[in-house]
């Protein structure tokens, strides 16, 4: 198969997802790696060659390679996770109201365009959690007090776009992190980005019933294959509080063959899901699919003002991060 991979500046040294190309192509596939924000693209030419099987999206919220993924779903091409669904979380003021109008244990959430607006917030909803609409990887996530912090931090808030507020929940100080991948669910504990402490390190924990159900009806709802879910143990129990797509599956056991293998199968079912809704106990490792046969006939796509990857089947991750910054 031919894959094009859409990485940003963010994650182009990262594991995730150099470690899954390099997977691919020692399974023999041809993968072409597009840096949305480091090209010139001709957006209307760029998405017509119709080169590709699936295109796979590695970005950060807010960041260009979202455009580049829907104009690729408008014209009938696959797209990992379906670039729509992906809208659908990436905004988290629309994923709190998608995912409370379907039932979801979200907290209460308010939406404002400029960071005064929060004062309008009643007093009783305090101490509040803010942060971007459009945020990831826990940046500008601020813990308000009350109505008085606020004023402090509305200079500070300025600048970061559509904001959402939530009531604070009550916890021990570590999320339970949910990954999603192949119809299987993996759960982590980590330390909450309100309550940071560099002695608090991510593991493997055994996950619930009830929050194994939780987040399988995340990707239920929000239409997605690959994707983490944040869950809070509050004192009324769980709550969702952040969904992503594509995230960094740390501590999922055999991660890059597990995505990689997620990532041919909805290619070949042409992005719509290939299993069951995810159980809550992780079945054993799977053994590796044996390797597709490669198409060394293939002739390289023609990406406007954008040069293909082509990474040698053996290559190591720091050979792949290498050959990336090669890339346009």
């Amino acid at each position: 198969m031919r894959l094009c991979f859409l990485v940003e500046e963010h994650y182009r040294h990262d594991g995730m997802p150099n470690e899954v190309i390099g997977q691919l192509t020692a399974w023999g596939h041809r993968v072409d790696v597009v840096r949305p924000g480091g090209s010139l693209l001709r957006m209307t030419e760029v998405v017509d060659t119709g080169a590709h099987d699936a295109w796979v999206l590695k970005t950060v919220s807010g960041g260009p390679g979202l455009t580049l993924l829907e104009a690729a779903a408008a014209t009938g091409l696959t797209t990992v996770n379906d670039a729509r669904s992906i809208r659908g979380v990436r905004d988290k003021a629309l994923a709190a109201a998608i995912g409370r109008g379907r039932g979801l244990p979200l907290p209460p959430t308010y939406a404002v365009a400029r960071p005064e607006l929060l004062r309008e917030i009643p007093a009783a909803e305090y101490p509040l959690v803010v942060k971007p609409a459009d945020g990831s990887s826990g940046r500008a996530v601020h813990l308000v007090s009350s109505p008085e912090r606020l004023e402090t931090l509305l200079p500070v808030l300025a600048g970061e776009g559509m904001l959402i507020a939530q009531p604070y929940v009550p916890n021990s100080g570590t999320d339970i992190k949910v990954y999603a991948v192949g119809g299987e669910l993996f759960a982590t504990e980590r330390c909450s980005p309100l309550h940071p402490d560099p002695s608090v390190r991510e593991r493997r924990v055994p996950l619930s019933s009830e929050v194994a159900a939780i987040a399988a009806q995340v990707g239920a709802v929000y239409g997605l294959d690959l994707y983490g879910v944040d869950v809070l143990l509050g004192p009324d129990g769980p709550v969702v509080v952040d969904v992503n797509d594509f995230p960094s599956f740390r501590q999922v056991p055999d991660a890059a063959v597990r995505v990689a293998r997620a990532v041919l199968g909805l290619a070949r079912a042409g992005g719509g899901p290939t299993t069951a809704a995810p159980v809550h106990a992780a079945a054993p490792a799977a053994p590796v699919p044996a390797p597709a046969p490669a198409t060394a006939a293939a002739a390289p796509v023609s990406l406007p003002y954008v040069l293909p990857l082509s990474i040698p089947a053996q290559s190591s991750p720091a050979q792949i991060s290498a050959a990336a910054g090669d890339t346009v």
